[in-house]
């Protein structure tokens, strides 16, 4: 019976629901075989669905364990992948966090997650609630404590970058790092500010055109000795230039990186590839949240709830390339450089009824129910 409210819930969400009794309207409306593919019983003898009303669903989210739900799906999306061939590279897994847009309601903060993610599958490998009495720099090393690092490379954002942090990967998890570095280390910051990157040479070139602009990436790198970070060999400077289609004006924009691999372990363009690849996840998961709802004008009355379309049992098809963690992309990109231009928009969101909804019905689940629907 839980597998069923789950399911019912999810699938109510992904076409549009934003309340419990939204997701109660959904169930009672939804066709058949919908309700069949989900699990939901038929009367032995009035031969009538039966599925869980609002108040079920409630009671349900509400004893949820949201934790150890996330936990079960994270294992079973990793069952799902396909064994892939060793590469001849080292494999990434990206830290991310990202606040659930349209999750705060009624007084309640928004639902914080930090996940990790593998570069390659784009599989969620497991996510922890950030709440508001920490941050993600407290909830880092427990995300990570479960999961088999041994021989791969973690990139995150500059928030990640922890003296601790460093260590702790590379002397307990046996992994390699790949930190972004800003003011939040300033000593190492200005130190990396301070080398003669006009006399060392361009390592990779890359330019991407799409969206209405065009990216340019020139990646630098150096081996430095006496770097102020634990285990760091190799300094980076990834320098972008973004430049609109429709005009002459161009953004610049620099980044310094730095890594424990040496210079024998990853060659400059492999680093240039974990740095796009991280920046595709972060482009992938900001774009596969649901977006913050809207609440009309008092002067403009709300537009009225639309029964749910016979048959249809897929999600929109922008949503379907996220939602398919299992499968690969359908841009065309290497294996250590996901496409940044895979972007995809939910449909748009009514009002929430409780937080508890985007506790327990959290990004992996989507993912996961999304997969199924498209099967259907």
């Amino acid at each position: 019976m839980l597998g069923v409210v789950l399911a019912v819930a999810v699938a109510a969400v992904l076409a549009g629901a934003r309340s419990l009794a939204a997701i109660g309207e959904w169930a009672a409306d939804a066709p058949g075989p919908v309700l069949a593919a989900l699990g939901v019983h038929r009367h032995p003898l009035r031969r009538v669905w039966r599925p869980p009303g609002e108040a079920t669903v409630r009671r349900v989210l509400a004893c949820v364990d949201a934790d150890a739900l996330d936990l079960v799906i994270a294992r079973w999306l990793a069952d799902q992948q396909l064994p892939q061939p060793r590469a001849a590279w080292r494999q990434a897994v990206a830290v991310d966090g990202k606040t659930l847009r349209g999750s705060g309601h009624h007084g309640h903060p928004q639902v914080h997650l930090l996940a990790a993610m593998d570069h390659t599958t784009r599989a969620v490998l497991g996510q922890t609630d950030v709440d508001s009495k920490t941050n993600e720099i407290a909830r880092f090393r427990p995300l990570l404590d479960g999961l088999d690092l041994a021989g791969r490379v973690i990139t995150a954002d500059a928030i990640h970058t922890q003296r601790e942090h460093a260590d702790w990967l590379v002397t307990q998890k046996h992994a390699a790092y790949l930190l972004v570095v800003k003011g939040n280390q300033p000593t190492l910051h200005q130190q990396l500010k301070a080398l003669p990157w006009r006399a060392i040479p361009i390592a990779d070139h890359t330019r991407n055109r799409g969206h209405g602009r065009v990216e340019l990436r020139r990646v630098q790198v150096t081996t430095v000795a006496g770097l102020d970070f634990p285990h760091a060999t190799q300094a980076l400077r990834i320098t972008r230039r973004v430049g609109s289609l429709h005009s002459q004006r161009w953004r610049t924009v620099t980044v310094y990186a730095v890594t424990s691999l040496t210079a024998a372990q990853a060659h400059p363009a492999r680093l240039a590839d974990y740095l796009r690849g991280h920046w595709g996840i972060e482009a992938f998961t900001t774009s596969a949240t649901p977006p913050s709802p809207r609440t009309p004008p008092r002067s403009v009355p709300a537009t009225p709830h639309k029964p749910w379309p016979a048959y249809a049992t897929s999600p929109s098809p922008s949503c379907a390339s996220a939602a398919t963690a299992t499968s690969p992309p359908r841009c065309a990109a290497t294996p250590a450089t996901p496409p940044e231009s895979c972007h995809c928009s939910a449909s748009p969101a009514r009002e929430s009824d409780i937080p508890a909804l985007a506790e327990a019905l959290p990004f992996a689940i989507l993912l996961v129910v999304s997969s199924i629907l498209v099967r259907l």
